[in-house]
């Protein structure tokens, strides 16, 4: 049988706001432990919450991003469960009346998909434990566990897709994309690294064509895109070879340990009969202005699927995927501003580390030139491109070897002199052609053209 893969993510992301959702101590990350709380993040008799004005704007911001409709009534709740980290023994969320829902986020690409997006609501973040001893950095073996309080209160936006994805690299590729959204609406760092980005993903399989939606397992807190990617894939493994063997798959909840690439379980999954949802009684319900949201949107800047779509036709689809999640598009794009051709300035800016606050103009006519300048003249000038005073002129004047007639005998040579190269280059190891570049330029100190030498290393290893 062949088996395909159901994906669907819930993300939380930490916003960046000066202060706590519901009170007005200080949010970030670090600090030392247990420092940035108050009687209201602490859960203290009689503290009440007020929600933060600026956390509510911005998750509108990236409910227009997510293109959801942004409801004209929102109702905080309260989630009922009990853990260490949870203090009031209840998480102020939201359920049944979130701010945003009903979006759909197109995923450019080679291979386009579309994610439909549930919802994006607000609610506030729990503590941080930390487990220690077992040496595992997890619950699971820890010797004891301690909270740090500092976190607890954050605002935090959950992202709640549907099952849309049908691989591991589609789940990464919606994550990087959402990344690099969230990033430039500057609403989060959202840096899986230090937990400002987390991501849960519900994993099932199904028979090739079917609809239907099997049983599912959630994999908690996964912190990088290849872990998520690695995770999801040690999830289908497992299920297809439980249900080959005649064997069921139980709604679980389990950890991702990639040292081993192997789930441990962590719990039963909940469903939300078992937090006991209502609405919190300490806070009026959210009615966002019209006004306000129709500006909200017709604020966001050109959002980077748009971007990668409009790179496309000039670089394809794979290197305008590269350009803008790396976030240099915007150096490419004032270099192209210059008069430089679009493959140049995507190799210069994805090869060379331009400095912040290049001179763009004069670095673009160092580009231009490039290929008759050494490469080290190229590199040199990148390196300067942010010192005061920085003139192209200073670098145009270390030419390259550009004459084939002269590059010709030592190409022949360096090819003859490497035999199995040459035979496993033309046998498809095209990336070889690195290594004979880099022979050329070690035989002529750098001199030579790296374009010229190029174009004659492929026209020579052709023949």
């Amino acid at each position: 049988m062949t088996w395909e893969a159901v994906v669907g993510l819930e993300i939380h992301v930490q916003l960046k706001t000066r202060t706590k959702m519901f009170c007005r101590c200080e949010a970030g990350f670090g600090g030392a432990e247990n420092t940035r709380t108050c009687p209201v993040c602490l859960a203290h008799p009689g503290a009440l919450p007020v929600a933060n004005r600026t956390a509510v704007e911005w998750t509108i911001r990236l409910g227009h991003a997510l293109g959801c409709t942004i409801a004209d009534r929102a109702v905080f709740h309260r989630k009922n469960y009990f853990y260490p980290d949870n203090p009031k023994g209840y998480q102020i969320s939201q359920y049944d009346e979130p701010l945003c829902v009903g979006g759909l986020v197109t995923v450019p690409g080679t291979e386009p998909f579309e994610v439909g997006i549930v919802r994006a609501h607000l609610e506030e973040d729990a503590a941080k434990t930390v487990h220690r001893g077992g040496g595992t950095g997890r619950k699971v073996g820890a010797e004891r566990s301690l909270i740090d309080f500092n976190r607890a209160g954050t605002p935090l936006v959950e992202i709640v897709t549907q099952p849309d994805l049908r691989s591991a690299d589609q789940a990464r590729r919606f994550l990087q994309l959402l990344r690099q959204t969230i990033v430039e609406l500057g609403i989060s760092d959202a840096r899986m690294e230090e937990g400002t980005l987390r991501c849960d993903a519900n994993v099932s399989v199904r028979p090739a064509g079917s609809d239907e939606l099997r049983t599912r397992w959630e994999l908690k807190n996964v912190n990088s895109f290849a872990y998520v990617g690695r995770g999801i894939e040690a999830a289908i493994r497992e299920q297809v070879a439980l249900y080959e063997s005649g064997g069921t798959v139980e709604q679980e909840t389990y950890d991702y340990e990639p040292d081993t690439d192997t789930l441990t379980q962590h719990r039963s999954k909940e469903e939300a009969e078992d937090y006991r949802y209502f609405p919190e009684p300490d806070l009026v319900p959210l009615e966002p202005e019209p006004e306000l949201v129709e500006r909200l949107r017709t604020e966001l800047p050109e959002l980077p699927a748009a971007r990668i779509v409009r790179h496309t036709e000039a670089l394809g689809a794979d290197d305008a995927w590269a350009l803008v999640t790396t976030e240099r598009d915007a150096t490419y794009a004032a270099l192209v501003a210059e008069g430089v051709a679009e493959r140049e300035a995507f190799n210069v800016t994805m090869n060379q580390p331009i400095p912040p606050g290049a001179n763009v103009a004069e670095l673009a006519k160092v580009v231009k030139a490039a290929k008759t300048l050494t490469r080290e003249a190229l590199q040199k000038a990148v390196a300067a491109s942010a010192d005061p005073g920085f003139t192209a002129d200073a670098y145009l004047g270390d030419v390259a070897i550009t004459d084939a007639a002269e590059l010709d005998p030592l190409i022949d040579r360096i090819l003859a002199a490497n035999p199995g190269q040459v035979e496993s280059y033309r046998g498809g190891k095209e990336g070889l052609l690195g290594f004979f570049v880099g022979q050329v330029m070690k035989e002529t100190g750098g001199k030579a053209s790296p374009k010229v030498v190029n174009e004659r290393l492929r026209e020579k290893l052709r023949a």
